[in-house]
């Protein structure tokens, strides 16, 4: 699987892959008023065609029970998808794990929802740092005009 182009590809995502939602919504109580949105994701397959739809994302991935998995997957992402970000979350008796992960290449490691305040700085930096993808003439004129987005 390769990822998009840039040109073909749409805008930055804060993409979220957990088993139960908990640290997404940490993330959306902390961004309620950034005006960003959390794409969550259940299993490595989704989440890395999230990925591959919008490949400048700043992702945050839930360390399970499969060390091995993530690993495979964060020392693959800035191959694959050099413009994306990962950050990882675990459970406190998984913190053991950050020195291994951040090696790996994990821009963070986070062990409590209740601190999720700079993971969600982190990300909104990251987003705003992205160019948004590149369209047409066509495409930017119909985003301008106020009916654009119902008729096309």
């Amino acid at each position: 699987m390769t990822a998009k182009t840039p040109e073909n590809s749409v805008p930055a995502r804060l993409i979220v892959c957990e088993r139960d939602g908990h640290w997404a919504t940490a993330l959306r109580r902390e961004l309620a008023n950034a005006g960003v949105r959390v794409w969550e994701t259940r299993t490595p397959e989704d989440c890395w065609n999230e990925l591959t739809e919008s490949p400048a994302s700043f992702l945050v991935w839930e360390l399970g029970d499969d060390v091995a998995e993530l690993l495979q997957f964060v020392a693959r992402q800035p191959r694959e998808f050099p413009s994306a970000r990962l950050a990882v979350v675990a459970d406190r008796s998984q913190a053991d794990y950050e020195g291994l992960l951040r090696e790996a290449g994990a821009v963070y490691f986070l062990c409590s929802p209740r601190q999720v305040g700079l993971l969600a700085r982190m990300a909104c930096c990251h987003l705003a740092q992205v160019p948004p993808p590149q369209r047409s003439l066509t495409e930017r004129i119909w985003a301008n005009l106020p009916w654009g987005s119902v008729l096309h």
